[in-house]
Order: C-alpha cells, then structure tokens, then sequence
C-alpha cells in the first residue's frame, strides 16, 4: 500500500503505513491487488467507511469493464488500462477502482501499473497546476490511461500498413489471414473500451458529488476528447481493413479474369488450327490435297496466316 497526503498547498508526501490519516489535506492511498487482499479492512480502519461486498468484487475483478456506481458514503469509478507489454498489435487490459471517500481517494490497481505511477511521481515533484483533490488525482491517472491508448495508435498504424503492403502485393499471394483477423480483433476491442470508458467517466461528472471546479471540468471535457479520438481510430481501423481485404479479393479477380482472358485467347487461335489439322488428319482415300506437291507447305502457311490474322483482330479489339 503507498499513500500520499497533500497539503492545502498541494505540497504531496509519502507517508508510511499508519493506523490513522491526517486531519488535513487530501490523502490517497493506493492498494495493490494482488499484495494487498485485506485492502477493504484497512480502508474501513483508516477512513470509517466500509465497502460494499459487490463492489469489493468488482474492484477485485482484473477483467471487469469500465463501470460507476456510488452509495450514499462514497463514488466508485472502475476504469480499464493497457498492461505493461504491448507487442505489434498484441495488448492486453486490466481494471483500476477508484474509490473517492469525502477527501479521501482510494484505487485497487494492478501492482505494475504505469499510470499510477506516472501520476504519483508528477503529484510528488509538484507538476499540476489544479488543486488536488480525490476527482483530481482520479482525472490525472485516467489521463495516464488514455494517453497510452493513443500511443497504440502508432502500433497499430504501422501493423496496417505492412497488411496492406502484403495485401496488395502482386508477386506474393496473401496467406496470414490469421494475424489480419486478430489485428481486426484487437482494433474492435480497442473501440469497445473506448465506449465503455466515456461512458463510465461521464456518468460520473454528470452524477458526482464530488467538487469539479472550471480548471478540472475542461480537464474531463479534454478527457472525454481523448476518448473519442481513440474510439474514432479504432472505427477507421476496421472500415480501412474492410476496405482492403475488399480491394485484396477484387485484385484476385481481376488476376484471375487476366489469366482467363490470356487462356481463352490461345484457345481462340489454337481451335481453328486444330481444326484444319483434324481435316487434314481425316482417313479418306480420296482426298485431292494430299497429293499436292506443296500441299503441306500450303496447308502449314495458311496456319500461320490465320493465327496471324486473328491475332492481328484480338488486338484491334483490345482484347489483349
């Protein structure tokens, strides 16, 4: 467990464990989920506010999605980030709870989590420029959490461009199939956090008892932004990959009407000569032009001349 006390100042401190909070100033104390499984009994001790079972469950829930929900005695916000390791356009998520108690800001978080720590060593160096208050500490890690959901985008961009270098590649048949569709996977799942995050963030401004002055309203205006923007990525993600397997599949028939076109034109040329040959093959007794001198000289010319000739035809006609 880390806490961290501010003063009216926003001057911020770690405090060492302890079996009862200042009488000032806004204090966070931050639990591990994993280390610190009686998280509910210390937060009942230190601020005389015990935590409802179903909401203890929740916050337990690594995998539970984006969700609000308040009693009379305090406001839950859970919130979905990515995990440390993000590889390609492979990543994975897991929940933070937010519990804000009167001046009292509690989360249940993953013991790795980059936001939580990035906003802790910001609050610690004095970097903000709005009061701290729990809604605020609350708005500094959901910003945290956001921004890596941005910086996926460059990931995921450049997985699609290789895609759709090897999607519209002519001299390598498309094969991986697999990989496209677990890209397509984790862009739709990526849309669908997004949704749920704006969702539970602004049920919350707009039901919070919580103080949200101008500064921190515009915050979580930017906030929201942030969220649209990532959602509106993920929707054109998966309109362009739509886009360019469509475009990959239409590249295939078009090759294929080329290959069709080519074989159907040696047919064309081939058929009549066969049939001239398949005369000329024919096992009469009487036939005048097999003895003619030059009859084979004549018969191989007037094959040529016609294959020449049709030749000559599909090409005017643009046929090939």
């Amino acid at each position: 467990m880390d806490i961290f006390h501010f003063s009216d100042r926003n001057a911020c401190s770690r405090l060492e464990p302890l079996d009862a909070l200042p009488e000032s100033g806004a204090v966070w104390l931050d639990f591990h989920r994993d280390s610190d499984p009686d998280w509910p009994v210390r937060v009942a001790q230190l601020t005389g506010i015990s935590i409802d079972e179903r909401h203890i469950k929740d916050a337990n829930n690594d995998a539970h999605p984006s969700f609000t929900d308040s009693t009379d005695n305090y406001e839950m916000v859970i919130f979905r980030s990515l995990s440390p390791s993000v590889t390609e356009n492979q990543f994975s998520t897991r929940s933070t709870a937010f519990f804000l108690i009167d001046r009292i800001l509690v989360t249940v978080s993953p013991g790795d989590s980059r936001s939580i720590e990035a906003a802790s060593k910001r609050l610690m160096h004095g970097k903000v420029r709005f009061a701290v208050h729990p809604a605020a500490i609350m708005y500094l890690v959901t910003s945290n959490m956001v921004d890596r959901f941005l910086s996926m985008r460059e990931i995921l961009i450049a997985q699609l461009n290789e895609y759709r270098d090897a999607l519209l590649d002519p001299k390598n048949p498309f094969d991986d199939w697999r990989a496209l569709l677990s890209h397509q996977r984790q862009v739709l799942t990526l849309e669908l956090l997004s949704d749920t995050q704006g969702d539970a963030i602004t049920l919350w401004r707009d039901n919070t008892d919580s103080e949200i002055d101008d500064h921190l309203s515009v915050r979580l205006t930017d906030l929201l932004e942030h969220i649209r923007r990532v959602s509106e990525f993920s929707v054109n993600q998966q309109r362009e990959i739509d886009s360019l397997v469509q475009l990959h599949f239409s590249a295939v028939a078009h090759r294929t009407n080329e290959i069709v076109r080519v074989l159907t034109l040696i047919s064309a040329i081939f058929l009549p000569l066969t049939l001239v040959a398949g005369i000329f093959g024919m096992n009469f007794q009487n036939m005048p032009e097999l003895k003619t001198e030059y009859g084979y000289f004549f018969a191989l010319g007037g094959m040529f001349t016609l294959a020449a000739g049709l030749l000559i035809y599909f090409r005017i006609k643009h046929w090939f």
